[in-house]
């Protein structure tokens, strides 16, 4: 018996996911319950934040950056600071490198858990699985708050440094989260990694192939699970990440399920990170006295960090006053997007929604 022919329909398509809420528009044609063809269109959240910085000194940019990726405050800042330690040739003192990258392993956690239970909301496990993965993160959002007094939108680098050096309370709670947090993880893990109806939904599901996850310009986890092992904490090693001994992931499919699992096991890996730094950090200044109005020579920078979600990089420009001529940021987020319309075609209206959520994406930084 010949299959009933229906004419391909488009519609509109969303929120899809709790980070879109109405400022990231999918159009989808369906032949069917067939996804073939999909465009993603974004613009409607821009802020203006690259040209906001063209109008504000190089130190009070920091508290711009955290709006970027929202979930990921520390490693915005990381990131930002970097670049402009790099063009006004400003170094670091130990210690603070120390606490930069204890706060950057303790955000990927943070970023990681937000992925994993909103991915399990996406899958239909509605609040349970996110609910755990909140409680945790609770935790290392009173860590942040024992650093800066914020707990989401947190300014808390400087270049040169950090605002402040950290509070004695905050390493006895630090010992205790890393003591407690992988038999948190084996829990979560028994609850997800052989669950029947995850494997189902998820194995095979949206495969993203290593070749075109290189040509989109995908990073971070979703380059590492299609198998590429590249992180640039290894790769070009910055801070004191080439004092700490720890393992990249990678997956083999390039699936929704390797995506996930990769976060799992980087979020292990950022434990020993921090234990090592624990282990290693030693009395000392916690920022160079550099000028508050910071005047970098004439020229110009690109600096990247393995942020959450990937490679975010800054590009500065200075024309040798106190803001920069120009600012601009390669966010994660938007070039992981790239390969969405080739990662849904050929598959459903509920495979849409997970592999949008594998994705991990936040549209601060899409739409800078």
């Amino acid at each position: 018996m010949a299959g009933i022919r229906t004419e391909p329909v488009t519609v509109n398509l969303g929120p899809q996911h709790p980070s879109t809420h109405g400022v990231f528009r999918l159009r989808v044609t369906f032949d069917g319950e067939e996804i073939i063809d999909s465009e993603p269109i974004f613009g409607y959240l821009h802020r203006g934040t690259e040209k906001l910085a063209e109008s504000r000194n190089y130190v009070q940019i920091v508290t711009l950056t955290d709006r970027l990726d929202y979930v990921s405050s520390m490693s915005n800042n990381l990131a930002y600071v970097s670049a402009v330690e790099k063009l006004a040739d400003i170094q670091v003192p130990e210690r603070a490198q120390y606490i930069r990258v204890i706060s950057a392993e303790l955000q990927r956690i943070a970023s990681h858990l937000m992925a994993t239970g909103f991915l399990l909301n996406d899958l239909g496990a509605l609040a349970t699985p996110l609910t755990y993965c909140f409680r945790e993160r609770e935790r290392i959002l009173d860590l942040f708050e024992m650093l800066c007094g914020a707990r989401v939108t947190l300014s808390y680098m400087r270049p040169g440094g950090i605002f402040q050096d950290a509070p004695e309370e905050f390493w006895s709670a630090l010992n205790t989260l890393i003591l407690d947090f992988p038999h948190y993880l084996d829990e979560l893990e028994s609850l997800i990694t052989s669950n029947e109806i995850v494997l189902s939904r998820t194995l095979g599901v949206g495969k993203l192939t290593d070749a075109q996850a290189i040509d989109c310009g995908v990073s971070g986890p979703n380059l590492r699970a299609s198998s590429v092992k590249w992180d640039l904490r290894k790769a070009a090693p910055y801070e004191i990440y080439d004092r700490v001994k720890f393992d990249v992931p990678i997956g083999v499919n390039g699936d929704v399920f390797d995506r996930y699992y990769v976060r799992a096991l980087e979020m292990r890996e950022s434990i020993k990170i921090i234990s090592q730094c624990i282990d290693q950090i030693e009395d000392g200044p916690i920022r160079t006295d550099a000028p508050y109005f910071i005047r970098p020579p004439k020229g110009e920078i690109y600096s990247a960090i393995e942020a959450p979600k990937g490679e975010l990089g800054f590009y500065l420009v200075s024309d040798g006053s106190i803001a920069p001529y120009r600012c601009k940021v390669r966010a994660p987020s938007y070039l992981n997007l790239t390969p969405l319309s080739d990662m849904l075609k050929g598959w459903k209206m509920g495979d849409l929604i997970i592999i949008l959520g594998s994705i991990d994406f936040v549209l601060g930084e899409v739409d800078r």
